[in-house]
């Protein structure tokens, strides 16, 4: 495992809840040694951090040169008020405190924006989402203040629509993706927006117990589906575990064998093009 294009440093895969708790006096510098250390050990050399306002993946980019590795982060992911994302990142009202959060974001040093625009999805009902996306308007928007600023942008994001907005508004990097279409997907492969599909939240939770298995299969089994499709218009995909989220261990190498049961023979080449793609722009 040479990168991981999407974690999270500051969850563990097991409670999310205590996870943050033990940050919450400030960044603790042990468990983020622990981590990087775990990284290093597997070969990683690069590692993309989803975000978080405890400032503990900016102390995992401070830290990382002495483990031979490349960090990056965006400081806090950004997320509309009242919507997801707001037990890890920072939310905004309206457009004008949204371009105020991406200045800032650039005083404080993120390397590039996050931002959230979907909820997740209901692993007991397949084609369910926990809550509809944002309008397509304010998404397109939202990625064109952050380029304004001079910013690459990772989009977390379910949904055709909302994912054929940021595509089409010239998005970097899209994650998750769940319930994409054709025209979602020309759009990105068009773009040239790089999937990273996080394959190891579906995958890593059959046989536990904890969601409906049937619902878990149909989940993954359209998102390798997808993936091939994508892969066959040209789109790049890179891996990205999601480390941290629940079952997903940091260091979990799940994720490559997920996108070689999509992609095939082909696999190696398609991946090695798009962290080639997500090395550029972040």
């Amino acid at each position: 495992m040479l990168c991981d294009c999407h974690i999270h440093m500051v969850l563990d895969g097991v409670d999310w809840k205590a996870a943050i708790a033990r940050h919450s006096h400030g960044p603790d510098e042990g468990w983020i040694r622990q981590v990087l250390g775990r990284y290093r050990d597997l070969g990683c050399t690069y590692l993309r951090d989803g975000g978080d306002r405890w400032g503990v993946g900016q102390r995992a980019r401070a830290l990382s040169e002495q483990y031979g590795i490349t960090y990056r982060t965006p400081l806090a992911p950004i997320h509309r008020a009242g919507h997801y994302g707001g037990f890890i990142g920072t939310g905004y009202e309206d457009l004008r405190q949204y371009a105020a959060l991406v200045r800032q974001a650039r005083t404080q040093g993120a390397d590039f924006i996050k931002i959230m625009i979907s909820g997740l999805m209901d692993f007991d009902r397949f084609g369910v989402l926990t809550q509809p996306g944002l309008p397509p308007e304010e998404i397109r928007e939202l990625i064109h203040i952050a380029h304004e600023e001079g910013f690459s942008v990772m989009v977390h994001g379910n949904g055709a629509r909302q994912a054929q907005a940021a595509a089409e508004a010239g998005a970097e990097s899209l994650e998750h993706g769940a319930y994409l279409d054709g025209e979602a997907l020309h759009a990105m492969a068009q773009a040239g927006t790089v999937w990273v599909p996080t394959l190891s939240t579906i995958g890593n939770l059959r046989g536990r117990g904890r969601f409906d298995e049937g619902a878990v299969e149909k989940i993954l089994d359209s998102a390798l589906e997808n993936a091939a499709s994508f892969a066959a218009m040209g789109g790049l995909l890179a891996p990205g575990t999601d480390a941290g989220a629940w079952a997903v261990p940091h260091g979990s190498a799940s994720e490559v064998p997920l996108l070689t049961q999509a992609l095939g023979d082909s696999a190696r080449r398609i991946l090695a093009q798009g962290i080639a793609r997500i090395r550029e722009k972040f």
